[in-house]
């Protein structure tokens, strides 16, 4: 008997898009970091992603582990940047040094952008606009700009929302059994998931 599992991206792109949203409130200059956005990073942004990487292992999909587990680790390494300085268990990362923090991240997702050539236009979307943010944000960091860090902010809500879309596609889709929330299929990928189903 051959084993049905649910698909666990919805849950871990609704955990990366919500959070990144919120962040980029933040980041686009309509509020100060709060408890919330750490909360947000800590559980939904980080575990909720972590989870959902265990969950693509069992699924045998390498991309989904990588990328899930990655992020998810992400959110918990950024939310104990901002909070061990204030505990007094480290000091402050200067400003240029969490910009090389951002292009370590930026490079990561750029290769994990080729590595989308085969899936859905949507998903391609969501990586290449995270690409983008984290150059934006190494740039704010490295430069001192208040302006590129307000267009970052911009920019990030768009990737989250993207992201957020991507998630209740797939969800939506597979309740009704055809396409109403359309993600860009692609031919190829298309055509190896039905050689999988087959």
């Amino acid at each position: 008997m051959s084993e049905k599992l649910a698909n666990p991206a919805p849950l871990g792109l609704m955990g990366f898009g919500m959070t990144t949203i919120l962040l980029n409130i933040h980041n686009a200059g309509f509020f100060p970091i709060s408890a919330m956005i750490l909360a947000m990073g800590l559980c939904y942004g980080g575990i909720a992603q972590i989870i959902a990487g265990i969950m693509e292992y069992k699924r045998g999909n390498t991309f989904g582990v990588t990328a899930f587990t990655s992020y998810g680790l992400f959110w918990l390494s950024l939310v104990f940047l901002l909070i061990m300085p204030t505990m007094g268990l480290a000091e402050a990362t200067p400003h240029a040094y969490m910009g090389w923090y951002l292009l370590m991240w930026g490079m990561f997702t750029l290769f994990m952008l080729v590595g989308t050539i085969n899936y859905p236009r949507a998903k391609q979307f969501v990586f290449a606009s995270l690409t983008v943010l984290f150059f934006l944000l190494a740039a704010r960091d490295f430069t001192g700009s208040t302006l590129i860090g307000t267009i970052a902010g911009f920019e990030g809500i768009i990737c989250g929302a993207s992201a957020i879309y991507l998630a209740m596609a797939t969800v939506i889709n597979e309740q009704f059994g055809r396409t109403v929330m359309p993600i860009g299929d692609h031919k190829k990928a298309a055509a190896v998931q039905l050689k999988a189903a087959a």
